[in-house]
C-alpha cells in the first residue's frame, strides 16, 4: 500500500516539474470544497484530456506496484489495493461523463472523441495485465473462508471481468478485442450524440422536447398533426442526414457479434446474459413471450373501448367514415378513455403535482421509511448553478450519508429521458475512512406533471436511495453496483409510494395551497392499472427487438426497417402500437449498457412488485420493520452479494409473478 501512495505522489510530483500549467487543473489537486463536490466552476474544457493522460498514470504506477509486489497475493496486497487505484481517473469520468450527457458543447464533444480511446486502451490494458490476472487467479483459487462475503463477491467481479474480457486468448485475439472495444467506443458515443441532435431537431420543429412527446399526442386534437409528430419522432436516427444512425447500427452490431465469437459465444446476447440474473437466452425469451401475449390481449381490449369513441366522432362528422385507430391515435384516445371510465382529467391533477411538489414528496416518503433528512444547500459548486439544486443527505442520527442533485428541467444540451447518475462513488478509502456518495438525478420535466412524470421522479430517486444508503467497503459494489436485471428493483420499487393517499396529503397542493381532493386521489389510484395493455406491449415489443437484434450471428443483408417488420410480426405485435423505442434512436441498447437487457425493466418489476406485495400484506405499506429491513438487506448491500440470495434472505422465499400479473391489469 506504501508503494502505491508513493507511486501516486511521484506521478503529481512529476507533472508539477514538467508543465506548470498543470498546477492550476483543478482534477489534480485536492477539492477543498464543501463535502469533496467537484470545483465545477473551475474546470475548463482544456482540463480533462491532461487529467485523463495523468489519471492513467497514476494508475499504471498502482498498478505496476501490484503486480511487482514480492509478496504472495492477497487480497489485501491485490484486490484492495486494485479498487483503490484510479483516484484521479474515478475523479475526471465522473465529471465528465455527468456533464457531456446535461451540458453538451461541441467543446466537449472534441474532448470526448479524444477521450474515448483513451480511455478505452487503457481499460484493455488492465483487462490483459497477465501479471495482475494470475495475482487475482490464485487468490480465486485458494481458500476464500477468511473473506468477507464482501470480499467474496469483489474478488468474483474482479476475477470474472478478467475472463470476460478475454485474459485467456492468443495475443492475437486480445489485439483484434483492442480494436472492437475502441471502435465499438466511439461508434456507440457517436450514435448517442446523433440521437440527441435529432430530438433537438424534433423540438425546433413542433416546440416540444421529445419527453413532452407523450403529453403532446395526449392532447393534440389536430389528427394529421398528430400523425406528423409521431413519424418525426419514430424516425429520428433515420432521416438520411448527418445524424443518420442506420449504418452505426450494423457497425456497432457487427463489432458485438464478432467479439461474442471470439469470446466464443454464438451471439452477443448470449455473451451479454451469463452474468445477469436471467443468465441466458432461452429464458428472457420465454419471460418476455408469456408477458406479450397477455399485454397484447389486453391491448386489443383497449383498441375496441378506443374505437368506440372514434366512431362517436365520426359520427359527429370529425372524422371521415371508416377512420380507425392508427398508432397516431393512441395517445389522445386512451385519455378520452380515461376520462370516461374513471372521470380523470389530468389537466385537474397537474396543478397538485407541482415539481418542486413532488420533490418535498419523495423526500418526505424517504424520511418516513428510511429516517432520510434531506437538507438544502446554498453557495456549493454546480455543473449548472441556474438549474441543479444541491442537498445534503443525513440519515436518523444526523450521519452523513451523500450529496444528492437534483437537474430536473429540460434543456437542448441534455439527452432525453431521466437518469441517475454517480459522479462519485461510496467506498471506504486507503486510510480506512468512509468516503460518502455524490448522486445526480436528471430529467426533463415540466413545472407540472403528468402522473407518468410523477412517477419518473420517484422511480429516479429510488435509484439514488439505492447509491446514497449503500454501506459498502469496496466501489466496485457499491450502490448500484449490482446485475443490470436487478438495479431496476429499486427505482421501480420506490414508484409504489408516489399516490399512496397519506403522502398524496403531506406534498400534493396546488398554488392555492388545498390539498388534492380525495376523490381525485381515488381516480388517480383507480387508473393506474388503465393502459397497461398499450404499456406493457410498447415495453415487451422493444425488449423482444432488443433481444432479436443481439440473437443475430451476422448482419449481413440486414435491412433494418425489414428486420423490425419482421420482429413484430413474429412476436404478434398489433398494428396500432409499436415498440417503445425503434432502432436508430435506441438509445438503452446502443449506447447506454442495456444491449440484451432492456427485458431488465420487466424481470425487476416482478421484483419490486413481490417485495411491495409484502408490505401490502403486513396491512401497513408504511410499516417501519419491514422498511428497516428492505434498507438492510438490499439499498445498503449493493453487490455485495447474489441478488437471489438477498431476495430469499427478505422474503423467505422465491419469487412470485402475481403480483407483479395483477399490477399490470394482467390477471
Amino acid at each position: 500500500m506504501k508503494k502505491i501512495l508513493l507511486g501516486m505522489t511521484a506521478v503529481l510530483s512529476l507533472l508539477a516539474c514538467n508543465n506548470g500549467s498543470q498546477n492550476q487543473n483543478p482534477f489534480l489537486t485536492e477539492w477543498d470544497t464543501p463535502y469533496g463536490i467537484p470545483p465545477f466552476g473551475d474546470i475548463a474544457a482544456g482540463d480533462y484530456i491532461p487529467a485523463i493522460e495523468a489519471g492513467i498514470e497514476q494508475q499504471n504506477t498502482e498498478i505496476d506496484s501490484i503486480v511487482n509486489n514480492p509478496e504472495s497475493p492477497t487480497f489485501l496486497n491485490t484486490v484492495l489495493p486494485l479498487e483503490l487505484s484510479g483516484e484521479i481517473l474515478s475523479k475526471v469520468v465522473g465529471v465528465l461523463y455527468n456533464v457531456c450527457e446535461t451540458d453538451r458543447t461541441d467543446e466537449l464533444d472534441s474532448v470526448m472523441e479524444k477521450a474515448i480511446p483513451m480511455l478505452t486502451e487503457h481499460e484493455d490494458n488492465i483487462s490483459f495485465n497477465k501479471g495482475l490476472y494470475e495475482r487475482i487467479a490464485k487468490i480465486y483459487f485458494a481458500d476464500q473462508s477468511q473473506l468477507t462475503r464482501e470480499q467474496q463477491m469483489v474478488l468474483k467481479k474482479r476475477f470474472e471481468a478478467f475472463e470476460r474480457n478475454g485474459i485467456g486468448l492468443p495475443e492475437k485475439q486480445q489485439a483484434r478485442l483492442r480494436e472492437i472495444n475502441t471502435e465499438m467506443a466511439t461508434k456507440t458515443q457517436k450514435l448517442g450524440n446523433n440521437i440527441l441532435s435529432e430530438s433537438n431537431a424534433f423540438k425546433e420543429k413542433f416546440g416540444i422536447s421529445v419527453s413532452d412527446y407523450p403529453n403532446a399526442m395526449t392532447t393534440t386534437e389536430d389528427r394529421a398533426l398528430r400523425q406528423q409528430m409521431l413519424e418525426a419522432y419514430t424516425m429520428r436516427g433515420h432521416n438520411g442526414n448527418e445524424f443518420d444512425n442506420r449504418q452505426l447500427v450494423i457497425d456497432i452490431m457487427r463489432l458485438r457479434i464478432e467479439k461474442a465469437k471470439i469470446m466464443g459465444y454464438a451471439n452477443p446476447a448470449a455473451y451479454l446474459l451469463e452474468p445477469k440474473m436471467a443468465h441466458d437466452t432461452e429464458t428472457v425469451d420465454a419471460f418476455l413471450s408469456d408477458i406479450m401475449a397477455a399485454a397484447v390481449t389486453k391491448a386489443k381490449e383497449e383498441v375496441y373501448d378506443m374505437q368506440k369513441l372514434m366512431d362517436e366522432d365520426i359520427a359527429a362528422g370529425k372524422l371521415p367514415a371508416g377512420s380507425k385507430i392508427e398508432p397516431w391515435d393512441w395517445w389522445y384516445y386512451a385519455e378520452k378513455v380515461r376520462k370516461q371510465k374513471y372521470d380523470l382529467d389530468e389537466e385537474l391533477t397537474k396543478p397538485y403535482f407541482k415539481l418542486e411538489n413532488v420533490v418535498k414528496g419523495i423526500f418526505i416518503a424517504a424520511n418516513t421509511l428510511y429516517g432520510v433528512n434531506m437538507e438544502k444547500l446554498e453557495d456549493v459548486p454546480s455543473y449548472n448553478p441556474d438549474e441543479v439544486t444541491t442537498y445534503k443527505v443525513t440519515d436518523a442520527d444526523g450521519n452523513f450519508l451523500g450529496i444528492f442533485t437534483t437537474d430536473y428541467l429540460p434543456r437542448s444540451s441534455k439527452r432525453g429521458g431521466a437518469w441517475m447518475n454517480n459522479v462519485r462513488e461510496q467506498y471506504v478509502d486507503v486510510r480506512g475512512e468512509m468516503v460518502r456518495p455524490i448522486i445526480v438525478n436528471v430529467g426533463n420535466l415540466e413545472e407540472n406533471l403528468t402522473i407518468d412524470e410523477v412517477q419518473t421522479v420517484f422511480h429516479e430517486f429510488g435509484h439514488a436511495l439505492h447509491g446514497l444508503l449503500t454501506q459498502c467497503h469496496y466501489p466496485s459494489v457499491s450502490g448500484t453496483s449490482v446485475k443490470r436485471d436487478f438495479v431496476e428493483t429499486f427505482s421501480q420499487f420506490n414508484e409504489n409510494w408516489a399516490f399512496q393517499p397519506e403522502l398524496l396529503a403531506q406534498y400534493a397542493t396546488n398554488d392555492e395551497g388545498e390539498v388534492i381532493p380525495a376523490e381525485l386521489v381515488e381516480k388517480i389510484n383507480n387508473s393506474l392499472k388503465f393502459n397497461q395493455g398499450f404499456m406493457t406491449t410498447e415495453l415487451c415489443a422493444a425488449s423482444i427487438l432488443d433481444m432479436k437484434w443481439h440473437e443475430l450471428e451476422s448482419v449481413d443483408g440486414i435491412d433494418i426497417d425489414a428486420f423490425e417488420q419482421k420482429v413484430c410480426k413474429e412476436m404478434g405485435l398489433i398494428p396500432e402500437i409499436g415498440p417503445r423505442y425503434r432502432t436508430t434512436y435506441f438509445n438503452h441498447i446502443f449506447s447506454s449498457g442495456y444491449s440484451a437487457g432492456y427485458y431488465g425493466y420487466l424481470w425487476a418489476e416482478v421484483l419490486d412488485k413481490d417485495i411491495f406485495s409484502i408490505f401490502e400484506a403486513s396491512g401497513n405499506v408504511w410499516n417501519k420493520e419491514l422498511a428497516t429491513k428492505f434498507k438492510q438487506t438490499f439499498l445498503e448491500k449493493g453487490g455485495s452479494e447474489e441478488p437471489m440470495i438477498l431476495f430469499q434472505r427478505f422474503a423467505d422465499r422465491m419469487p412470485d409473478n402475481t403480483a407483479f400479473l395483477k399490477g399490470r391489469g394482467l390477471k
